[in-house]
């Protein structure tokens, strides 16, 4: 099956140079393009797309704006967004990231970061650019947070504590299972329980949780 995408960029060169990388993909299909967060959103809603792919700065509607239209946390069905800018501008990062998105890109990144972005996504997972995790992460944990960091539920054992830590530098499963010598099965068991202890919807809340309580550094 391939992976649904809705594409959304104000700048045509690069909405369809998106288009291109997207569709020469063997297992990602776009099913359609909008010019303006309005109209992203309501394609959004109208044609469910697996992932949405939006650019952050778009008139009308930007993509942060669309992003919490259609994944916030009062969204009863969220979407899987995936925002991608020109900027690297902490600010816009972590309020995409509040926003719901499941992702965060430069236009930079090149199609294979992309294409693993928008698998992340589909997947229910959460990829964010190397070069912008452990910097924005830690920056707005100590100057930013929506609010107080929430309680976890149950206390966390040693083990997720360690995953934890790996999950807020941007590690892949495959990476924690090598780093543990464990199973890819016990490393998203972990992370399950990470997720229900902590109220998160994926790994990029789960670590910010981890910034927000100190428990990395970069």
């Amino acid at each position: 099956m391939s992976v649904r995408v809705l594409v959304a960029d104000d700048q045509e060169i690069v909405r369809t140079g998106l288009v291109m990388i997207l569709d020469a993909q063997p297992d990602i299909e776009v099913v359609g393009e909008a010019a303006d967060g309005r109209r992203a959103v309501e394609l959004a809603r109208r044609l469910r797309p697996d992932v949405c792919l939006f650019d952050i700065r778009m008139p009308g509607l930007d993509g942060i704006a669309a992003t919490r239209a259609l994944a916030g946390p009062d969204v009863a069905d969220p979407l899987a967004v995936v925002v991608i800018t020109t900027f690297d501008l902490d600010e816009y990062v972590y309020a995409a990231l509040r926003a719901g998105a499941r992702g965060f890109l430069l236009k930079n990144a090149g199609a294979q970061l992309l294409s693993q972005a928008v698998h992340a996504a589909a997947g229910g997972d959460a990829l964010i650019a190397p070069s912008v995790t452990a910097r924005l992460l830690d920056a707005f944990a100590r100057t930013g947070p929506a609010g107080p960091p929430v309680r976890p539920v149950e206390a966390l054992t040693d083990r997720e504590e360690e995953i934890l830590v790996t999950v807020a530098r941007g590690r892949t499963n495959g990476e924690i299972a090598d780093e543990f010598h464990i199973s890819l099965s016990t490393v998203k068991s972990h992370i399950a329980s990470l997720m229900a202890k902590l109220g998160a919807r994926n790994r990029v809340e789960i670590a910010m949780w981890a910034y927000e309580t100190n428990r990395v550094r970069s």
